[in-house]
């Protein structure tokens, strides 16, 4: 592509940066669509192809990025992969930025490892747990049938051992892209980023709210004063997730409940 063609913007960055203010597009808009963090999407626009986690990374962000303004992706990754396997350019005083023990670029990821890492062994300790519990059961209990009128009420108190109510609020201890929606193919009730300390409350005019999201270990869900057990696995993507009071005080009824912290300031406006 020649300088004419490319309207006289001499880096992949800023013609994806005009482009996408041509479509009025804010970053939020693009990591809205394509699920890639905004400050990965800054480090495209600049130029600063180091601060991205690996090559491969970089040419299929910036394709991401293209088709999502109206770009040709594959174009746009062609370049980058040319421009990232020729020798970088030397400086008389190498910006701080790139050096690797930088503070602004190894902390979050090495922060996140030691934060998931953490998670996956309180959920195994927590298994353990439960079975070294079912596991203590005196055998004569196990083995004696339980009276037939008993059999269809045991079910009743487990439900109320932690009752709760109240609105349901979501925050984000992490970076997070979600989208709340109504069952059944109804309305979108929100959708976008939610940076590490930002609320979203659901409306309690909903009638059937429902989450889909990729990251859900990053996300605090309460109902009141109580804390819901996580919606999903760390790093694993789940969707169709109720957010009801009643379908999540259900979840604390079998795992356990936790009083919820006070709530953190910089609420997400609601959509």
């Amino acid at each position: 592509m020649s300088d004419e063609d490319r309207g006289g913007l001499t880096t992949i960055g800023e013609r994806l940066r005009a482009a996408r203010e041509a479509r009025k597009m804010s970053l939020a808009d693009v990591a809205s669509k394509t699920r890639i963090p905004i400050r990965h999407l800054q480090h495209i626009e600049d130029g600063e192809w180091n601060a991205l986690p690996a090559p491969t990374y970089s040419v299929g962000f910036a394709r991401s990025y293209a088709n999502a303004i109206g770009l040709n992706g594959n174009e746009i990754g062609a370049e980058v992969r040319q421009e990232i396997g020729s020798p970088r350019p030397t400086y008389d005083t190498p910006p701080a930025y790139y050096e690797p023990a930088d503070p602004a670029r190894v902390p979050p990821r090495s922060l996140a490892m030691v934060a998931g890492g953490i998670a996956l062994l309180l959920i195994l300790a927590y298994l353990i747990w439960r079975s070294m519990a079912v596991d203590s059961v005196d055998p004569q209990d196990a083995v004696a049938p339980p009276p037939p009128a008993a059999t269809p009420a045991q079910s009743q108190p487990a439900a109320q051992q932690a009752p709760a109510s109240g609105p349901v609020v979501l925050t984000a201890t992490d970076e997070i892209w979600l989208r709340i929606y109504e069952g059944n193919g109804g309305a979108k009730i929100f959708e976008g980023v939610m940076q590490a300390g930002q609320r979203f409350e659901v409306p309690a005019t909903a009638q059937a709210p429902q989450i889909r999201t990729g990251r859900p270990q990053a996300l605090r869900v309460t109902v009141g004063a109580t804390e819901i057990p996580p919606l999903g696995q760390p790093e694993q993507t789940i969707s169709d997730v109720s957010l009801r009071a009643a379908d999540l005080a259900a979840r604390v009824g079998q795992q356990g409940a936790a009083p919820a912290p006070a709530p953190a300031p910089g609420a997400v406006p609601q959509q």
